[in-house]
């Protein structure tokens, strides 16, 4: 019996008549990765190897002796073997319990994951609608300043939404081989890279923040305009106390997603709690009490990002893993990385550049106007955010049933089915909620009757917008599931351009703040139609029964 390193094969010759193994021969274990989590450290447990120096000497195991006769030791290595396919059975098996439900069950038991995991997108826009709520009370050009300032803030923040994706899925690829230091290695390296990206965006706000909101440089897009350049030094101020959390939030990041990985959704949920308890009590000491206005709501977002932050590390060395530990990624580990996260990346700058296109568009149409999406948008981005879960769903559960052992796509399309009611179901109950808090209490967030009157004309497209939104994020974690990622990110991309011109027409043809929300409605139910054309094809990952096309995907990843 011969066992390699590098690609361990076990060769069971016929010895003798009256020896069966109980399994046939050979045994291909791949990269030395078994997929039996527990036969590498049984078998250094029971000190069957003698040595292995290097991948191209022969591991010798005693058992096999000279005349040909299997040992005692022989037989306990099958048995270890044996053993530990019984556990990965077991391991599969409960993989799987969510697609043996009944779609009921199903949707039961997405709603229990889905609940929880709502505080990895929820906790930076819920910080700014509090802001948001606070600031409207007293100044009118404070609120305004808030609409261009909290896109430098929370859109610039989502074009790393990658690093959430990359480390969801690398973390649970690594569990599901069963290779704890693997994944302690995986967690390490992005977390070196979120901190490299916090402290680059740091450095950006400090040096280019007031740039970016004024246009006062060739190279930036005014968020402002020449007509509001009296918000400019507010909304700087903004932007320069929150950049200070930029390191943290992207560690926070790469952590919550590392918890996703391991099916873990309440860590996300307990630090949501915490700092948005928080931000909410910061802004009414430091901005209603103390009268420190919009740079005081700035110190408690800031505070409280940095609390959930480390709330979530925390988390992560409780389940037995070093969230403080940082590991430079060699050329090979960062190019798997960016080949998994470019496509995402794309995908998240088309969203983040038409809400940034919004913004620029809305003002110029004067600081009632601004003040007024900056309301809406607020609200917007967290109805949709309760969405982002049952993306998070798919990802975690699809790629069993579309690439695992147990390969079942009539069941992939039966959990996208509960995934679709939930999300239309989710979209309307969200729609009637978020529509009618700025309809019927306006004076939450402003008592400008003029703000209010400008609110009121976009409920309509607001609710078309928002109503979608829950349904399309579960297909396009489908197609992440599936890695189709070129498709995504190309239909993402040409989404974006349709929907920006569409954007431009309507605002320069006189439809005011009105027209903005309508270009938004477009935007959102073309990534609808193009998602769901798109699974619903017999040459989409849910029918097709050839997957050669993204195996090179699922091998990187």
């Amino acid at each position: 019996m011969q066992i390699q390193c590098k690609t361990l094969t076990f060769t069971f010759s016929p010895i003798s008549s009256n020896h069966k193994l109980p399994f046939p021969s050979p045994i291909n274990l791949r990269a030395c990765k078994p997929p039996f989590p527990s036969f590498r450290s049984s078998v250094k447990s029971h000190k069957f190897i003698r040595n292995c120096s290097s991948p191209n000497q022969e591991l010798v195991v005693d058992g096999v002796n000279g005349n040909g006769s299997i040992s005692r030791d022989t037989e306990e290595v099958t048995e270890l073997v044996q053993e530990a396919a019984e556990v990965e059975v077991e391991e599969v098996k409960k993989i799987d319990d969510l697609a043996d439900q009944s779609i009921w069950g199903q949707m039961k038991e997405i709603v229990m994951f889905t609940g929880p995991a709502a505080g990895l997108w929820i906790c930076g826009p819920l910080m700014s609608l509090i802001d948001t709520a606070v600031i409207g009370q007293g100044s009118s050009v404070e609120l305004a300043a808030l609409g261009p300032a909290t896109v430098v803030c929370d859109y610039l923040s989502y074009t790393f939404m990658f690093l959430s994706v990359a480390t969801s899925n690398l973390v649970a690829t690594s569990l599901a081989r069963g290779d704890k230091d693997e994944v302690q290695h995986q967690i390490s390296i992005l977390l070196f890279i979120g901190l490299a990206c916090g402290v680059v965006m740091m450095a950006f706000t400090r040096l280019f923040g007031s740039g970016v909101l004024a246009g006062n440089n060739k190279y930036f897009i005014s968020f402002t305009g020449a007509k509001n350049a009296e918000i400019v030094p507010a909304a700087n101020t903004y932007v320069q106390i929150r950049g200070l959390a930029w390191p943290a939030v992207l560690i926070g990041w790469v952590a919550q997603s590392a918890s996703l990985g391991m099916k873990d959704s309440w860590g996300p949920l307990k630090a949501l709690a915490v700092a948005s308890a928080i931000n909410g009590a910061g802004d009414l000491v430091l901005c209603t009490f103390l009268g420190y206005g919009i740079a005081g709501a700035a110190w408690a977002t800031m505070v409280s990002q940095v609390v959930a932050a480390y709330m979530m590390m925390d988390a992560l060395n409780k389940k037995g893993y070093n969230a403080f530990s940082l590991c430079v990624p060699s050329p090979s580990e960062l190019f798997t990385i960016i080949g998994l996260a470019a496509p995402v990346f794309m995908t998240m700058m088309s969203k983040v550049l038409f809400y940034s296109l919004l913004v620029y568009f809305a003002t110029s149409m004067g600081t009632s106007v601004i003040a007024a999406h900056q309301v809406m948008l607020q609200t917007y981005n967290i109805c949709t955010i309760l969405g982002e879960p049952l993306s998070q769903t798919a990802q975690s559960f699809m790629p069993e049933l579309l690439f695992g052992i147990n390969r079942n796509l009539p069941k992939a399309r039966m959990l996208l089915k509960s995934l679709v009611i939930i999300g239309a179901t989710l979209g309307i109950v969200v729609g009637t909620i978020g529509t009618a808090i700025p309809w019927l209490f306006p004076t939450i967030f402003t008592h400008d009757k003029v703000v209010t009157l400008e609110m009121h004309k976009v409920i309509i497209p607001y609710f078309l917008a928002l109503s979608i939104t829950p349904s399309t994020l579960s297909l396009e974690g489908t197609l992440l599931a599936g890695r189709d990622l070129r498709y995504i990110s190309l239909s993402t991309a040409g989404c974006l351009a349709v929907a920006g011109l569409l954007l431009m027409l309507l605002s320069n043809g006189g439809f005011g703040l009105r027209g903005c929300w309508f270009a938004l409605v477009g935007f959102q139910w073309a990534r609808f139609s193009l998602a769901l054309v798109r699974l619903l094809s017999r040459d989409g990952v849910l029918y097709s029964e050839d997957t050669s096309r993204y195996a090179e995907k699922v091998k990187a990843a």
